[in-house]
């Protein structure tokens, strides 16, 4: 399976890769057909934008990957912004993904709207 550099950069180093104590949405979805489990923690401020962002993830590779995107894509972002982030938007990020892997980038993404509904539902 050939992955791009930046697949690779990004599994290899993974960017932000850590359990986030305050959070405040916190959001976990998984692939029960291939077993990759994810959870993204997001701090939003007060003005409604992403400050501090991370990730945990059990999975191969493009999962590992793809979380790692996914957090570059929307730290600084509004939650309105961070909400249109699509599955498409990470795979491009990370200048594709073989088919076969298209499911991580889907993971990372409702990973991220998972965590921007804990997050709407703890501040209403």
């Amino acid at each position: 399976m050939d992955y791009s550099e930046k697949v690779m950069d990004h599994f290899a180093n993974p960017r932000n890769c850590r359990k986030m104590e305050d959070a405040n949405g916190v959001g976990t979805v998984g692939n029960p057909t291939c077993g990759d489990l994810m959870t993204i923690y997001i701090k939003v401020n007060d003005d409604d934008v992403i400050e501090d962002i991370s990730f945990q993830t059990f999975g191969c590779g493009a999962a590992i990957a793809t979380s790692s995107m996914i957090t570059e894509i929307a730290v600084g972002k509004t939650v309105e912004e961070a909400l249109k982030i699509s599955r498409n938007d990470v795979a491009e990020e990370l200048d594709g993904l073989p088919p076969v892997k298209m499911h991580c980038s889907n993971l990372a993404a409702d990973g991220l709207q998972a965590a921007i509904e804990n997050y709407r539902e703890n501040n209403q």
